[in-house]
């Protein structure tokens, strides 16, 4: 039973590990492009 809890232990801190390595060196950055649109004003 105390290799099962240390298995499930090193599981976690291994996907910890990994999420925050995905974290800081994926590539999550939004595809940015300029847009235009006309606004029409209602004034007197």
């Amino acid at each position: 039973m105390k290799y099962v809890i240390r298995l499930l232990a090193v599981v976690v801190v291994l996907g910890a590990v990994a999420l925050s390595a995905f974290a800081y060196l994926g590539d999550l950055s939004p595809v940015q492009s300029q847009v235009e649109q006309p606004v029409k004003l209602n004034v007197d």
